[in-house]
């Protein structure tokens, strides 16, 4: 049996300028991910939205989830 289990988290009320920069500094983040994680961000209206997806690992994608949350907590601190 096969478990996918899929997160998403979204940033409201965010600026063009502020959600660009976050993306930015999550690149080099989002490569070589472990097999089975993915991560994909997408800047909707507003909103900075995180898709994960996990089809193996559950510690993995908890982990990778708390490890992007700092990132972007530590990114969007500078640029204010």
């Amino acid at each position: 049996m096969s478990l996918t289990c899929q997160v998403q988290l979204v940033l409201n009320n965010i600026s063009q300028e502020k959600a660009q920069t976050v993306k930015k500094v999550l690149e080099p983040d989002n490569v070589d991910f472990p097999e089975g994680l993915s991560l994909y961000v997408e800047n909707i209206d507003n909103k900075l939205v995180f898709n994960f997806e996990s089809k193996k690992n559950m510690k993995h994608l908890i982990g990778t989830i708390d490890e992007v949350l700092e990132h972007i907590q530590v990114a969007l601190k500078v640029i204010e």
